[in-house]
C-alpha cells in the first residue's frame, strides 16, 4: 500500500523530515517529500483550500492508496492536551446553504454531511501493537481558527464533535471523489470546552514532536498491512 502523509503547516512536518530533507518537488506552492519506501509527505498550507489543492496535486502525482492527515486540533471534551485521537469521521461547520432547504453543514457535489475514515479497524489494531494511547472521535472541520466563544459553543451544540481544525475534511472529501482512502490522526493542542489552566498551552513543537514519533510507524504499518 502507498501511504500519503497531508500535513497543513511547517511546524507540523518539520519533525517528521531529516534536518537536511529538500522537497523532491514542489507543485503549485506545495513541496513533497520521499519518507520511506511508498511513503510520501506533503505541506499543503492552512484550511480547506489549500488542503484540497494539495490533496489533488498529491493524488494525481504520486497515486497513494491512502492518505494519512496529521496535525494538532482544539478538543470539545475534556482531553488533556497531547492526547492523541484518530479520527473515526469529518464534517464541515463551515458550509451552510440551509436558506434552500439544506441541513447546517450539507456539502453539495457529494450529498453528505458526514465523511467517514477508512479502514478503522485496522489503524485500531494498529495503535493497540504499538502500545499507544488513543481516543476515538468526530472531527469538524472549517475556515475558522476557533478559540473558546459563542462559535465554539455553536458548533459543539449543533454536530457534537470530539475536535475541532481547518483542513481534515477538505482532505477527506477529494479522497472520496477520487475513491482514495482517509484517515487521520490529531494530537489535541487546546480545550474548547473550557478555560485553559495556567501553563496548559500546548507546546506546538513537542505536541508535533511526539505525535509524528507515532505517525511514522503507524504509517509504516499502514503500508505493509495486507
Amino acid at each position: 500500500m502507498k501511504i500519503a502523509l497531508s500535513y497543513a503547516m511547517t511546524g507540523e512536518i518539520a519533525s517528521i523530515l531529516p534536518p537536511d530533507a529538500r522537497p523532491i518537488e514542489s507543485a503549485a506552492g506545495v513541496p513533497f517529500y520521499a519518507i520511506d519506501t511508498d511513503i510520501i509527505a506533503c505541506c499543503g498550507g492552512i484550511g480547506k483550500v489549500n488542503a484540497a489543492m494539495a490533496a489533488q496535486l498529491c493524488i494525481d502525482r504520486y497515486h497513494p492508496d491512502l492518505i494519512l492527515n496529521a496535525g494538532v486540533a482544539g478538543s470539545f471534551q475534556d482531553l488533556s492536551i497531547g492526547t492523541v485521537v484518530l479520527a473515526e469521521s469529518f464534517l464541515q461547520h463551515d458550509v451552510d446553504t440551509s436558506p434552500i432547504g439544506d441541513p447546517v453543514g450539507l456539502v453539495s457535489t457529494v450529498n453528505r454531511m458526514e465523511f467517514p475514515t477508512s479502514r478503522l479497524d485496522l489503524a485500531k489494531s494498529i495503535l493497540d501493537r504499538m502500545a499507544v494511547p488513543y481516543v476515538t472521535g468526530r472531527v469538524a472541520s472549517g475556515d475558522a481558527f476557533m478559540v473558546k466563544g459563542e462559535r465554539a459553543d455553536w458548533v459543539a451544540r449543533t454536530f457534537s464533535p470530539t475536535l475541532c481544525e481547518m483542513e481534515g475534511c477538505a482532505v477527506a472529501q477529494v479522497c472520496l471523489r477520487n475513491g482514495v482512502g482517509f484517515m487521520a490522526l490529531k494530537s489535541v493542542s487546546d480545550r474548547l470546552c473550557m478555560e485553559n489552566s495556567p501553563g496548559e498551552y500546548f507546546n506546538f513543537g513537542e505536541a508535533m514532536e511526539r505525535l509524528n514519533q507515532i505517525v511514522l510507524p503507524f504509517a509504516q504499518a499502514l503500508r505493509d498491512a495486507r
